[in-house]
Formats: structure tokens, C-alpha cells, sequence
């Protein structure tokens, strides 16, 4: 079996990271391979935010623990040292799917590369309130974007589970 392949049965969510920096030049290889993801008529609706500042995700972590109703003290990105903020521009018919393959791009990639990940939601709640608005006018970023998913990163703090068997119906052949 080829390596994409094999990438793309093996990639799991990670729910238990170290707290290991990712390296730059795969952190900066997997955002590349998400702007390479398909997007409808090419308009590239999506953006990433790259946070690698602890604060910054620290906040964006309260924010999602807050949004997701949880107790104080959790952490909804499980630890993960890099999140990577997909957003996507409603004014294009396609964003949602846009985004979504970009999201899939990412994660796909950083299993590429040895480097764990997940999608976490609650992405299109925190970039509708105030808390969200300000990161965006903080960068420049102008437009009609929606919050479509973040991508936890990090280095696995114990092995992948295997994956479940493919249920018997998934795919119907005429």
C-alpha cells in the first residue's frame, strides 16, 4: 500500500498531548499542505490562523471550555501546544466544504509527519463574539469569515488506538 494511503487509514484523534513544541519546519509543512486543500472554483475561501503563543491558546481554550459548557480547569484542546484556526469566507457558496477540506488536509499531513491532531468545533461560536472579532481585527483579517474548526497539534502522549472496524453498509457499489 502506498504511503497516502496508509496515512489515511491510520491518522486518529489524539486526545492526550505533550507539551513538546512542534517543530517550525513541520508546523510550517502541514500549513502549507492545508492551502493546497481543493477549494470550489478555486476561490480559496479559507484562512489559518497559526497560534504557537501559550497565552493566546490558553485564551482560545477558556473561550472553547466556555462555549462547550465544561468545568473550570478543562482544556477542550487537550493539551496540544499548536492549534490552527480555520476560518472561511461565507460570501463563497462552498466555505464550509472549503474549510472542512482544508481541515482534513491539515490533519492528514501532520499524521504524514508524525505529529498527532484534532478537530476540535466551536470555532464558528468563539469568531462570532467580541472575544473572536478582536483576534481577527488584531490581524487584518477583514471580511465575512466563519469559524470552521480548530486543528489541534502536538506529539502523542501514548500510541494511537487502532482504528474501529468500517461498518457494513458504508459503501454501496451499482
Amino acid at each position: 500500500m502506498n504511503e497516502t494511503l496508509k496515512v489515511l487509514e491510520n491518522r486518529r484523534s489524539c486526545r492526550n498531548f505533550k507539551s513538546d513544541m512542534v517543530k517550525e519546519e513541520d508546523l510550517k509543512a502541514i500549513i502549507k499542505a492545508g492551502t493546497y486543500a481543493a477549494t470550489g472554483m478555486g476561490k480559496m475561501s479559507p484562512v489559518i490562523i497559526a497560534v504557537t503563543d501559550p497565552a493566546l491558546r490558553d485564551e482560545l481554550s477558556e473561550e472553547n471550555r466556555k462555549i462547550g459548557g465544561w468545568d473550570a480547569g478543562f482544556d477542550p484542546f487537550y493539551g496540544a501546544p499548536v492549534i490552527l484556526i480555520v476560518l472561511a469566507d461565507k460570501d463563497v457558496p462552498t466555505y464550509v466544504y472549503d474549510g472542512s477540506l482544508v481541515m482534513g488536509n491539515l490533519m492528514n499531513a501532520a499524521e504524514s509527519l508524525g505529529v498527532a491532531s484534532i478537530w476540535i468545533h466551536r470555532a464558528k461560536e468563539e469568531f462570532e463574539s467580541d472575544f473572536g472579532k478582536r483576534i481577527l481585527e488584531k490581524l487584518g483579517i477583514k471580511g465575512n469569515y466563519e469559524g470552521i474548526g480548530h486543528c489541534a497539534l502536538g506529539y502523542a502522549a501514548e500510541p494511537a488506538k487502532a482504528p474501529v472496524p468500517r461498518k457494513d453498509n458504508y459503501v454501496y457499489c451499482i
